[in-house]
């Protein structure tokens, strides 16, 4: 049996490229005592690989060049070597960008086919559903009658945190989106209060139309203009959650930083960022809480899916494009 990787072959500058990456035909490994062979049925894509393509120094080591990549995973065990996991079970992994891994058992979380669809354990009811959950409740301190914005709101995490807000007392939510369909999403179906295409106008100026009494908690997955814009309609105590900076992601020189962070010194406003790994303690209360939520539909969720491992590459630009709706999964 042949196995298809993903490899990158070369650190990206700027923008990734196709010739960065290759598409490597491999043996189907075989498990050691204590692992399993899984093949892979959904692949999770995420803006934050973006920076493992980097050699630059962060919070993860990088990919290694010539190597498989990594990446959320679900799939199917089939052969086991170890106590706890048989074939047949549905296990969640890290070792995705690939058709079959040998994944360590301590490593592999058994998942239910029967209680969701395999994908939203990727999303949803996964690493970013924790995201949302763990940053806007632990870290924004979220409090009943709050006025929240979130930046990227159509996506992935953003989609959650807006309604999880609604949903534990937020006097009002506001997003912010790269479509108008996207705009219209957020409003009909998501339930936020309020919703702008940041391509329409200036940020700062459609925030403050849209939230002209402030807002106390910004959610941001964009950085840049929309990060200047929600300390400028901060609120007195107003907090700031930095999640992602997608829109400098690719640059090739460091971006500008916010002209008006002074105005933090008259809110007694504080910005903080967060990475979901520090928060996993809250797994069991995230699912506990949220579960019954997507179960009875109060908390919705889309998905954006690719087909195909081939198209493993295509669908991680399309995240850092923004072409998702909703998380980004390639089904195998």
């Amino acid at each position: 049996m042949i196995n298809r990787e993903w490899h990158l072959l070369s650190r990206p500058v700027g923008w990734p490229k196709p010739e960065d990456f290759a598409l490597v035909e491999a043996p189907v490994p075989s498990p050691g005592e204590g692992q399993v062979l899984v093949r892979n049925k959904y692949l999770s894509v995420d803006p934050y690989m973006r920076g493992r393509m980097s050699a630059a120094k962060s919070y993860v080591a990088p990919f290694e060049l010539g190597k498989a990549m990594q990446g959320g995973a679900v799939g199917e065990v089939v052969e086991s070597r170890a106590e706890g996991i048989a074939a047949g079970d549905h296990v969640l992994h890290f070792l995705g960008w690939r058709e079959y891994a040998v994944v360590d058992a301590r490593h592999a979380v058994k998942v239910d086919p029967e209680a969701a669809p395999l994908s939203a354990y990727l999303g949803v009811l996964g690493m970013t559903g924790l995201t949302a959950y763990a940053g806007l409740l632990r870290t924004a301190s979220l409090k009943e009658g709050d006025t929240v914005f979130v930046s990227g709101a159509a996506g992935a995490v953003g989609s959650q945190v807006g309604q999880i807000a609604k949903l534990k007392g937020a006097a009002r939510v506001i997003g912010s989106a790269g479509s108008d369909e996207k705009v219209k999403l957020l409003v009909d179906e998501y339930g936020f209060d309020a919703a702008f295409n940041y391509k329409n106008g200036p940020v700062a100026e459609q925030l403050r139309a849209a939230a002209p009494d402030g807002v106390d908690v910004y959610f941001d997955n964009v950085g840049g203009d929309h990060l200047e814009a929600a300390i400028g309609s901060l609120n007195e105590g107003g907090r700031i959650v930095i999640c992602g900076m997608i829109s400098v992601y690719n640059d090739t020189e460091p971006a500008p930083g916010p002209k008006n962070l002074a105005r933090l010194i008259q809110t007694r406003g504080r910005i903080e960022g967060f990475l979901v790994g520090d928060h996993y303690d809250l797994q069991p209360q995230f699912v506990q809480e949220v579960g019954p939520w997507v179960a009875s539909g109060a908390l919705k969720y889309r998905e954006t899916v690719a087909e195909g491992v081939e198209n493993t590459l295509e669908a991680f630009l399309g995240v850092l494009r923004g072409d998702n709706i909703g998380k980004m999964v390639v089904k195998l």
